[in-house]
């Protein structure tokens, strides 16, 4: 298996388990992270997610160019007439929060593997960078879009265009992550804010990733009309009413997504 799946406590942990390859993706890893986002997507009592790679040398370094041969099919084939991508990020759009916790380099689709999560942390011997048109091709997994979007339009194209890569202490000056550690502590760190994540009433968590992503892409005045729809519809949750009844008799509240 080039992919783990373990689940402690409602947090999941995905690992890429292909360290002799720098953890890059190949058609079988592909084939495995979309049975196990769908097996996340269908079990409410996941509630956080971690996604990491093996060894400390690389998260993901992208498709394992040494396996990944180009298709057979015409671009039109692949775009309409199959019911399921095989696309790096396919199945991805979940609605619990992901944490990336990169633990050596983030290259190419190994970094847009990363900027499609939620949550980015990273060691201290992370490196970040899209080289793509150095080798005559564009980054196609997103890192045109989720780059800019993530750090501003100028550096991102600074990024883009010279297909320069960036250590971790930059990545965290251009928010490109939140927050830096050392190797040995970053999957506890990641483990850290997942269990704080999972203690969290589950409809409200699951609306705040719903806003800040659908709502990044809406007018102002349009995103905080969803938002005070989504509050509306939270407001007489079971959850919310636990949570001002625990708050009051100064308890843990025992939140139950509903």
């Amino acid at each position: 298996m080039s992919l783990q799946l373990a689940v402690d406590d409602g947090v999941a942990t995905l690992t890429l388990s292909r360290p002799e390859a720098m953890n890059a993706i190949d058609p079988e890893t592909r084939a495995e992270l979309r049975g196990a986002w769908a097996r996340i997507a269908a079990d409410d009592s996941i509630r956080a997610v971690i996604l990491t790679g093996s060894g400390d040398k690389a998260f993901c370094t992208g498709s394992d160019l040494k396996k990944t041969m180009p298709p057979k099919e015409s671009f039109a084939e692949l775009t309409f007439g199959r019911s399921q991508s095989d696309h790096i990020l396919a199945g991805m759009d979940i609605a619990q929060p992901i944490i990336c916790a990169i633990n050596g380099h983030a290259i190419g689709g190994g970094l847009e593997l990363a900027l499609a999560c939620d949550i980015r942390i990273a060691a201290e011997n992370a490196s970040f960078g899209l080289s793509e048109v150095r080798l005559g091709s564009i980054p196609g997994g997103g890192g045109t879009q989720r780059l800019p979007r993530t750090i501003g339009a100028s550096s991102a194209m600074l990024l883009l265009l010279t297909g320069d890569r960036v250590d971790a202490q930059e990545a965290l000056r251009l928010g490109l992550v939140s927050q830096v550690t050392a190797p040995q502590d970053l999957i506890k760190t990641a483990t850290g804010i997942a269990r704080r994540i999972a203690a969290n009433a589950p409809l409200a968590v699951r609306a705040v990733k719903r806003l800040v992503r659908e709502g990044m892409d809406m007018p102002l005045e349009g995103a905080i009309g969803l938002e005070r729809y989504a509050f509306g519809l939270l407001r007489d949750t079971e959850d919310r009413i636990e949570g001002r009844r625990a708050f009051q008799e100064k308890r843990a509240p025992d939140f139950r997504g509903r």
